[in-house]
């Protein structure tokens, strides 16, 4: 495990009680989860594995307020989620929660400065320039913050999709096999900001992964296996982690 983030906080940000997602009815209904309580502290970076269909999905898309559950309950910084009508949930996504998508979701438009500053746009906020400026020189864009998305590479276009998760200074950010499309040195480069995210500005970080290499750079690993969670402890090596995958699968 990563040091400088073993002393993350132990508030917790994100708490989830006996979630349930149940699709369709009858004979061919399917339990996507089957009943998740877990919780999330402050600073700290986890990665959440599991086989094809585990449910390792449909909980970060309940957890980040994307997706509803049958049942169940789900608080992010103190607010209950399942509580709030779609536009309260649509704000609260907008001032607590920041996205990073395997498909970088980047407008084609907009250049890459315009981009990472979307979120205050929609949200008519100003940007914290000395922020902003510490954002771009830690994810390492400054000289591509006038190109467009077509006109970068996929690595680069998801160091502006960091930068735009993180410029909100949000409560958690979500991720979502932020490095799935990415070659091994631009998913390295991915993963290690993220890591630097939760060590030097005390980010908390929700990693959605397949890839076992991903998943050890996060401090803490969580499996889930048919809706459940079976595994929840420290990260593990790759080795180990591709182990308990195979275990489980």
């Amino acid at each position: 495990m990563n040091g400088a983030a073993a002393q993350g906080g132990s508030e917790k940000l994100v708490e989830a009680e006996d979630l349930r997602r149940r699709y369709g009815e009858g004979e061919a209904a399917v339990d996507a989860l089957a009943g998740v309580t877990v919780a999330f502290p402050a600073g700290r970076f986890a990665a959440i594995m599991g086989p094809s269909g585990s449910g390792k999905s449909t909980l970060m898309h309940i957890l980040a307020g994307l997706d509803r559950p049958t049942s169940g309950t789900v608080r992010i910084g103190g607010v209950e989620l399942t509580e709030l009508a779609d536009r309260e949930l649509t704000q609260l996504r907008r001032d607590r929660i920041g996205f990073i998508f395997q498909t970088f979701n980047l407008l084609p438009v907009l250049n890459g400065e315009e981009n990472i500053l979307l979120p205050l746009s929609i949200a008519g906020r100003k940007p914290d320039r000395e922020w902003f400026d510490r954002l771009i020189d830690t994810v390492g864009i400054r000289d591509r913050l006038s190109h467009r998305p077509a006109e970068l590479s996929g690595g680069q276009q998801q160091r502006v999709a960091v930068a735009r998760a993180l410029i909100t200074r949000p409560t958690v950010v979500f991720a979502d096999e932020p490095s799935g499309n990415l070659d091994s040195k631009a998913s390295n480069d991915v993963l290690e900001l993220l890591r630097h995210a939760v060590d030097d500005f005390g980010q908390t970080v929700v990693m959605v992964t397949h890839d076992a290499h991903a998943a050890s750079f996060a401090d803490r690993l969580l499996v889930l296996a048919d809706g459940r969670i079976v595994h929840d402890g420290e990260s593990l090596s790759s080795e180990h982690a591709l182990d308990l995958m195979k275990s489980v699968g």
